[in-house]
């Protein structure tokens, strides 16, 4: 064998060691390109190439914004193999939030792709801006070496939206991402006979780091879709032998609404697990899907920050009972905390400290955030959360979005799981405004089915008979759809805000 070099623990180590027994198998489908794994490897290699071109060095950061291309996948795998520091930016941002994530991560350039160029014009200076096509423009060479990188140094920073001013800058090391993709295929039994498709954006850590990058950790093949749109989605169902999907709760709405507005039937038996998470998924959705396609919606929880937190075991016979999100992941740890720090017992909410596979290292130049953020090592989530008997796991809500009537606690999620359970609602959401009497009340938005009609007095009658009384919004405002925010949540904030504008005007 001659002298053999003590292997490097990377992201970029699993995968070769995912491709070397399948070179010719596709890694990636885009577009109508097949790319193996043999490709992959060499695409990797002149990223590496180009981005040390330009100057980018093991420890600096570089920056990707655009909608879904192989490309982020090549430099999530390049920044590994270099030790440079990799920063996916959201394709939905402003030129002026784009311009803070660039200069806050000390990015040393930015690739861009057609449907962003005009805002990454706007926001970076033109000779640290290249476009994403440009990244494999580079003569074939030998291969790269691998740096030698430690795996707790810097490897990404996602920016989260933060709910007052800036983002948060998150920084996860190598280790934590190594460490992901492991507890996600133990978790959800993924293996190389699998083929995920992915439409979220790769912008964030759910599209690229836990759909594709965990499905090319074990030699499977991942199919990206440039963006998400229903139809795309549905026709890769039946164009592709697809058995993993993920995605946000409105694009399994979306994608039942699409079925049933067109009277379309549509084949997914091959799919073996449909991933949800992002939101809060109503029982009433995941019965729908089931209706409509037969297969069940697996509900999932993580967060940028952590990750994977709680979900469904694969090879797990016992039923999830009615409202759980699944048991603690593979290598998670959760403490559920009464206000005075002590550990809240069976069935009794309390804010889940957590602690999983992937943890955030820092808040990136947030010392006090990150100080406020983390508890002995744990992330207070921020998040009401109860645990039965038997392991099972229940989020009760946000702390911060609980609503506070008349001492009383509202938890706007189950609110809106209780609207929609009515037939003519499609999507809801349950917001807190001031009121005189009772310091807050809820107010409900609503978005109905297609062709469906209800007045906001049966809505109300028909919600007094679902959650206690004090909980039913006395307000319902109707509207064609709900505000998303940057992240493809619904944007709380500017419901407040409407919601705030209409009482006033009143």
């Amino acid at each position: 064998m001659g002298h053999h070099s003590p292997e490097i623990c990377s992201v970029y180590n699993t995968l070769l060691q995912a491709a070397q027994p399948r070179m010719e198998k596709a890694a990636i489908v885009y577009e109508g390109e097949t790319i193996t794994f043999a490709m992959l490897l060499t695409r990797i290699d002149q990223v590496v190439r180009r981005l040390r071109s330009l100057g980018v060095q093991q420890g600096d950061a570089f920056a990707v914004f655009g909608q879904n291309h192989p490309e982020h996948l090549y430099c999530y795998y390049a920044a590994s193999k270099m030790g440079a520091v990799f920063v996916p930016v959201n394709p939905n941002l402003t030129a002026s939030e784009v311009d803070y994530n660039f200069r806050h991560s000390e990015a040393k350039v930015l690739f861009f792709d057609d449907h962003v160029e005009e805002t990454a014009k706007q926001a970076v200076p033109a000779e640290k801006l290249f476009h994403i096509s440009s990244l494999t423009n580079v003569a074939p060479g030998s291969a790269e070496t691998q740096a030698a990188i430690d795996v707790n140094d810097d490897f990404i920073i996602t920016y989260s939206s933060g709910t007052t001013g800036n983002q948060k800058a998150i920084v996860l090391d190598h280790r934590a991402q190594i460490d992901v993709a492991a507890s996600l295929s133990q978790m959800w039994g993924i293996s190389e006979a699998d083929t995920t498709l992915v439409a979220l954006p790769l912008g964030y850590l759910y599209g690229f780091s836990t759909a594709a990058a965990t499905g090319l950790s074990v030699g499977g093949t991942v199919i990206v879709l440039r963006r998400f749109h229903p139809r795309d989605v549905l026709a890769s169902f039946e164009e592709h032998p697809v058995t993993v999907y993920h995605g946000v709760p409105t694009m399994f709405t979306m994608m039942m609404e699409y079925c049933e507005q067109r009277g379309l039937r549509f084949d997914l038996s091959r799919v073996r697990q449909l991933i949800c998470s992002g939101a809060p998924l109503p029982e009433e959705v995941s019965a729908r899907f089931v209706e409509k396609f037969g297969k069940p919606l697996q509900n999932y929880y993580a967060m940028t920050e952590v990750a994977p937190v709680f979900g469904r075991y694969y090879d797990d016979a016992t039923d999830l009972p009615a409202g759980a999100i699944g048991k603690a992941a593979p290598g998670a740890l959760i403490k559920i905390q009464r206000p005075d720090g002590s550990e809240c017992g069976v069935d009794e909410p309390g804010e889940a400290l957590v602690r999983g596979a992937a943890t955030l290292k820092r808040y990136a130049k947030d010392e006090a955030l990150t100080a406020a953020s983390l508890e002995d090592g744990m992330f207070r989530s921020g998040d009401l959360v109860s645990r039965d008997k038997d392991g099972f796991y229940y989020i009760v809500g946000r702390i911060k979005e609980i609503i506070i009537r008349g001492g009383h606690n509202i938890s706007p999620a189950e609110v809106e799981k209780a609207t929609v359970r009515h037939p003519a609602v499609q999507d809801a959401a349950v917001v807190g405004i001031a009121d005189r009497i009772f310091g807050e009340v809820p107010v409900a938005f609503v978005v109905l089915r297609s062709n469906a009609t209800v007045s906001e007095e049966d809505l109300i009658g028909f919600l007094e008979k679902q959650v206690s009384d004090f909980k039913v919004p006395r307000t319902v405002h109707f509207v064609a759809e709900l505000p998303q925010g940057k992240t493809g949540k619904v944007d709380k904030k500017a419901l407040k805000m409407r919601a705030e504008e209409q009482a006033a005007a009143v």
